[in-house]
């Protein structure tokens, strides 16, 4: 769960400053590049969440 909430705190971190260079550049690339990461996020977020459901059930 430690390594989860890292990866949260440095997701966090650089879809802020990622959208905040998109919006004072207007390079509207920062902001694809956020959405990517958003994106990536949720999907590895999900594979852990099945992968913890998994295993609380083969422990059960």
């Amino acid at each position: 769960m430690l390594v989860l909430r890292l990866l949260l705190v440095l997701v966090l971190i650089a879809v802020v400053v990622s959208v905040g260079v998109g919006l004072f550049t207007r390079d509207w690339r920062y902001l694809r590049l956020a959405w990517q990461i958003i994106k990536f996020t949720g999907v590895l977020l999900f594979i852990a969440a099945v992968l913890y459901a998994v295993g609380r059930i083969i422990l059960f």
